[in-house]
């Protein structure tokens, strides 16, 4: 045994430990390392001892709460290890001020968020370091606040809980705006803490000020506009109300923005268990109900983003056995219904503009359509608007649909579904209700494709295969998010994401990386190369923090939608979507040591690729070869005379 000293020199200024004479004894087997690792002082320090403590207690999976001082790149996650001052035999927390960035992380903790996503910078490093010295919560540093912003909205949507992203001022601040914009939309609860700069220079010329006042960009103005709820905190005691708001905000469905000057996050404030309870409403389903009792023949529910948001996917399933009735989902909740243990017998697919025939037959059909938990936008009623219209339509669930129809407003929907469901049992069953005629699962007819590269849809064949259960799937947009959400089904036990409320592409790198961290599982990212052209570093973040996210990478060598409606609807005459040659596999191998990646061009190396790739531990990428030229499920698409088209040099790219 190695032998570590009894006394500690600290650092008055900053309360933190610098070195140590060596006398408690360390474990051997990792002497090594204590004698080895290098100083961040130039004595031999206390940062050397407990890199090595830190990762001994790593790798036997214990966690160790340790405060004060501060090693790098250790830990799980990348350093979500503490520190601690050594004396003697004990590790003592240094007395630090209790400030309104310790108080905004201690109650995040305390309601169960493990994490905050976000990229630091001078005012909101503050919250950085308050997160650093607890031991229930970690600070993940994304490459762009976008992705931040995606990694929050990604946890959230995976059912882990309230995603957090933080910012700092200015262009940090910005770059969160689209993200934010994508959960308003897509209703997914975020909190979102922007730094500002300190509110004595408000209007003064502060850099990167965003005060509103003397002609400076008003953040709160901005922000509101993204949000359902926005404050700017400019008294520190205002914190201990403003953060239960906030979330309380958030978990209504969309982004909640608290804006925090440099100053208040420092300020001290007294502690205060203070705090607000969440009250949900219930909606009560009366009106449903009596509608279901009357209806004679078959029922069709459309069930939409707030199952996944509620968590309300078994409600739902005990709802449509009790009325033997059909399920169809919008694009973004393919995983709420229709899965192995979820009614797979009873899946139409998905609605709208890339979903299945079938389900406008069905609606049809109906005596009664019941729209759970969904607003019905244009993306996901495409084809359904005169079914909808021939048909009695009932809503539930916390905002009125698009389409006119009869709706009871729920904050929580397992609660109201659960409601619905004893109102139709018994005396109160729906007696009239009968099981609908078996319909075959339909896909959209697409022209045939003879070009170069791997099918769009035969790669969805090979996913389907080769993907265990419990595998949890994010989709970009574009062409190869269109495919997957035709023809992948969802895994069993597993999520399938995909942002449309927006439709930001580069959205799956951020949120994959929010996934796999709320979920802690195996994560498969399908993306275009225009995607990840935009937001593909946060391939990086997650081999940084070695998550186990495979990214699947469908190189087109264009923004290949685009390419699409520039040959539909103005004549094949140009193209400005495509791009030169790449080979994305190889290059991210160069590029970051350590990380699988490859590249398939022919559809028989890629199951092999995807059983390599799935084993690893941590992140990999494969990049598939296909075409621009390939028409995807989109029914828009498909309502003109459509051709193929070979690329050729005056069609590749158009010049300045």
């Amino acid at each position: 045994m190695a032998q570590r000293r009894d006394d500690v020199e600290y650092d008055t200024k900053h309360g933190v430990a610098l070195s140590a004479t060596i006398s408690t004894p360390v474990p051997a087997a990792i002497h090594h390392r204590i004698v080895s690792a290098k100083s961040m002082f130039a004595t031999e320090s206390v940062h050397s001892q407990m890199v090595a403590v830190a990762n001994y207690g790593f790798r036997s999976r214990r966690r160790l709460h340790v405060w004060g001082y501060r090693p790098t790149g250790i830990g799980h996650h990348g350093g979500d290890i503490k520190t601690c001052a050594v004396n003697g035999d004990r590790m003592h927390p240094i007395a630090r001020p209790h400030r309104v960035v310790d108080h905004i992380v201690e109650h995040l903790a305390a309601i169960g968020v493990d994490y905050v996503f976000g990229v630091d910078g001078a005012n909101i490093e503050d919250l950085y370091d308050a997160a650093y010295f607890r031991s229930d919560l970690t600070a993940i540093l994304a490459k762009h606040e976008f992705s931040a912003a995606t990694m929050a909205d990604g946890y959230s949507r995976s059912g882990a809980g309230l995603g957090v992203v933080c910012a700092t001022s200015g262009g940090g601040c910005l770059n969160t705006v689209a993200g934010l914009g994508e959960s308003l939309a897509s209703r997914v609860p975020v909190l979102a803490l922007i730094g500002q700069s300190p509110t004595s220079l408000d209007g003064r010329g502060a850099f990167q000020d965003t005060s509103g006042r003397n002609g400076a960009l008003n953040g709160e103005a901005l922000f509101s506009v993204v949000s359902v709820y926005c404050r700017r905190v400019v008294n520190p005691a205002d914190i201990v109300s403003a953060l239960p708001e906030a979330i309380a905000a958030a978990k209504t469905g969309g982004p909640a923005v608290l804006l925090l000057p440099k100053n208040v996050q420092q300020s001290k404030i007294e502690l205060n268990n203070s705090g607000q309870l969440l009250k949900r409403l219930i909606g009560d389903p009366y009106p449903v109900a009596q509608a279901l009792r009357r209806a004679a023949g078959p029922v069709t529910i459309i069930a939409g983003e707030q199952v996944a948001r509620d968590d309300a996917r078994a409600e739902l399933e005990q709802l449509r056995a009790a009325l033997r009735a059909r399920v169809a989902t919008v694009p973004d909740a393919k995983d709420v219904a229709g899965t192995p243990g979820l009614g797979s017998s009873s899946a139409l697919g998905v609605t709208g503009v890339m979903g299945h025939p079938g389900v406008a037959a069905a609606v049809a059909d109906s005596a009664l359509c019941l729209l759970v938990g969904t607003r019905m936008s244009v993306t996901a009623r495409t084809g359904l608007d005169d079914a909808l219209a021939a048909v009695s339509v009932y809503s539930i669930g916390s905002t009125a649909p698009y389409v006119p129809c009869t709706h009871v407003y729920t904050d929580d929907l397992r609660g109201s579904l659960l409601l619905l469901r004893l109102a139709l049992t018994g005396h109160g069953r729906a007696s009239h209700t009968r099981v609908p005629d078996t319909l075959s699962h339909t896909e959209l007819q697409l022209p045939t494709f003879d070009g170069a590269g791997v099918r769009y849809r035969t790669a969805m064949t090979v996913l389907d295969s080769e993907l265990p259960g419990g595998v949890d799937v994010v989709v970009d947009a574009g062409n190869i998010g269109a495919s997957a959400i035709h023809y992948l089904p969802v895994r069993r036990g597993g999520r399938f994401l995909v942002a449309l409320g927006m439709g930001g592409m580069g959205y799956s790198f951020g949120a994959g990386v929010g996934v796999a961290f709320g979920r802690r599982r195996r994560t498969v990212v399908i993306a275009g190369d225009g995607a990840f052209y935009m937001h593909g570093m946060e391939i990086h973040t997650a081999l940084q923090y070695r998550l186990p996210v495979t990214f699947l990478l469908f190189d087109n060598h264009a923004h290949a939608m685009c390419v699409t409606r520039e040959q539909l609807f103005y004549d094949d005459l140009y193209s400005y979507n495509r791009f030169g040659p790449s080979r994305l596999g190889a290059g991210l191998a160069t590029m970051f040591p350590g990380l699988f990646s490859t590249d398939v061009d022919d559809i028989d190396e890629l199951p092999a690729a995807l059983r390599a790739a799935l084993d690893v531990d941590g992140p990999s990428v494969i990049s598939i070869e296909c075409s621009a030229d390939e028409i995807p499920p989109f029914t828009n698409f498909l309502g003109n005379a459509v051709h193929n088209t070979k690329e050729t040099p005056s069609n590749v790219a158009v010049r300045a």
